[in-house]
């Protein structure tokens, strides 16, 4: 039995996808020392030869890399987000020396050479090493969330999402930061966390911090505040990631029930632009150009039966064949404006010649079939 388990395993495991770890070390100029971080890849990356990714820097990484991959390669499995390189860079015993900043609150000593570093250094070691996508992220817990502040106060930043766990905020930081985003002229995402047993003296500085962002008035500003009940400084953490991570691809994921009933259900627009805008944002917002997903079809075309908007097929039927072309699906949604719209002999000839085409969804020969049978016993064709 135990042999047999064993070769069951071997010939299993290499039909098995998971997400690449690797551990490297990067030779850094501007910090004259090696550096330690660990890479985590997405399912599949060596198939995908042509896809680029967006990048999370994980600061801290000794502890907040896992967490941090866990939670990506999750929600990336399940689609509600891109799929991401994570990058954790390791700063166990240094992390104070690497956020280090003097008395005008600005980058000092080795912090301002760690700021080089990342922006500078590791950054362009990925995009050469790494199949990057222009969409990056970053991540710090304390000090080091203070930290990550600072490349907001560039003019051209170098990343768009900044998740800030805790932070113990350089005096200055909340005003440059609440400047920084209030004339941002860019798509920028912030998230920001405590919780009721945080260490005091932050979160105090955290609710004053929270109180300037709230009064930002600029759309290209996404801002996520959240404080967590009977969580320490250290365990929100486990509760702030995957919330800040689904708050800054919250128009990724697939149609919402509330989106579905709020948007879809209302007559007075076009459920195919409201999808055809969709994905043309997560390709503006992003820089990633995704294919419409089968569910999102599926939730328009219900939105459309439920009500009765039957001119609405021709858009999306038309979408249906340019995403996926020589399935099913435009078709299907091609006879449905045919039959609901007086030209039922039509439709019966389309889902008939839909025999040859692939099937998708739950839509195969004998359900096609089946339509084209129900129209011509109705119809005595």
């Amino acid at each position: 039995m135990k042999r047999l388990s064993t070769m069951l395993l071997a010939l299993i495991l290499p039909l098995v996808s998971w997400s690449q770890i690797l551990h490297e070390t990067v030779n850094s100029q501007k910090l004259g020392e090696q550096r330690e971080i660990k890479i985590q890849l997405p399912r599949n990356y060596e198939q995908n030869s042509e896809k680029r990714y967006p990048v999370v820097v994980v600061l801290d990484g000794d502890y907040l890399f896992e967490p941090v991959a866990g939670m990506v390669d999750y929600y990336s499995y399940w689609k509600d987000i891109p799929e991401m390189i994570v990058v954790g860079i390791n700063q166990d015993g240094i992390r104070m020396e690497d956020t280090s900043y003097g008395e005008n609150s600005l980058p000092a000593d080795k912090g301002a050479k760690f700021f080089e570093f990342i922006g500078m250094e590791l950054l362009a070691s990925l995009d050469q090493k790494y199949r990057t996508a222009n969409f990056r992220m970053i991540v710090g817990h304390d000090f080091t969330a203070n930290f990550i502040n600072y490349y907001l106060l560039k003019q051209e930043p170098i990343f768009k999402g900044y998740i800030n766990l805790s932070p113990d905020l350089a005096p200055e930081v909340a005003n440059w930061v609440t400047d920084a985003l209030e004339s941002s002229e860019s798509k920028k995402w912030f998230y920001l966390a405590t919780s009721n047993e945080d260490i005091p003296a932050l979160k105090s500085g955290i609710a004053s911090f929270d109180n300037q962002l709230k009064g930002i008035n600029n759309k290209l500003v996404s801002y996520k505040f959240e404080e967590f009940t009977g969580e320490s400084h250290y365990s929100l953490v486990g509760k702030a990631i995957p919330s800040a991570i689904s708050s800054m691809f919250e128009i990724y994921r697939p149609i919402s029930t509330k989106d579905y009933n709020e948007i879809l259900l209302q007559t007075s627009i076009s459920p195919t632009q409201y999808l055809t805008e969709k994905y043309e944002s997560i390709e503006e917002l992003y820089g990633l150009k995704r294919q419409i997903s089968i569910n999102d079809f599926m939730a328009v075309h219900n939105a459309i039966e439920k009500t009765r908007n039957w001119e609405a097929y021709k858009d999306l039927y038309k979408l249906a064949f340019d995403h996926y072309p020589g399935t099913m699906l435009g078709t299907f949604f091609e006879a449905r404006h045919e039959e609901e719209t007086g030209n039922p002999k039509k439709a019966m000839r389309m889902y008939q010649n839909a025999y040859g085409q692939k099937s998708i969804a739950f839509l195969d020969a004998d359900y096609m079939l089946e339509k084209a049978d129900a129209i011509k016993k109705d119809f005595g064709y």
